[in-house]
């Protein structure tokens, strides 16, 4: 399914797509009173985008340039626009791995051996 097929209300929808932005994960207090970590990322196709948030463990899975699929998942509206969730029974499963941002600062923070 592409991104522009995705309509608020789609349940079971399976989308394939890179990440192209990745939020730092904050950390929020559910309704429930339960402390969780949330980041937000931009999927892409070549159809279009759609925000999506990553929830807990899903959230060190991710980088920019992934090319993920999610299965399962459904569209709500968030903030008056359509975002693809997993909620309990989607899937996250990284199918490419890119070589994105996150992963570039961190091997510029690798030590060299002028600084030993």
């Amino acid at each position: 399914m592409k991104i522009s097929d995705l309509k608020v209300g789609a349940s079971n929808v399976t989308v394939q797509a890179k990440v192209v932005n990745k939020e730092d994960p904050r950390e929020v207090i559910t309704k429930y009173g339960k402390r969780l970590s949330v980041a937000n990322i931009t999927l892409q196709d070549d159809s279009g985008s759609i925000p999506m948030s990553l929830w807990g463990n899903d959230i060190s899975t991710v980088d920019v340039g992934d090319t993920i699929e999610v299965a399962n998942g459904y569209v709500n509206e968030f903030r008056g626009a359509p975002q693809l969730s997993t909620g309990k029974f989607g899937k996250i499963k990284v199918v490419e791995k890119g070589s994105g941002a996150s992963t570039e600062a961190y091997s510029a923070e690798e030590p060299t051996e002028e600084d030993a």
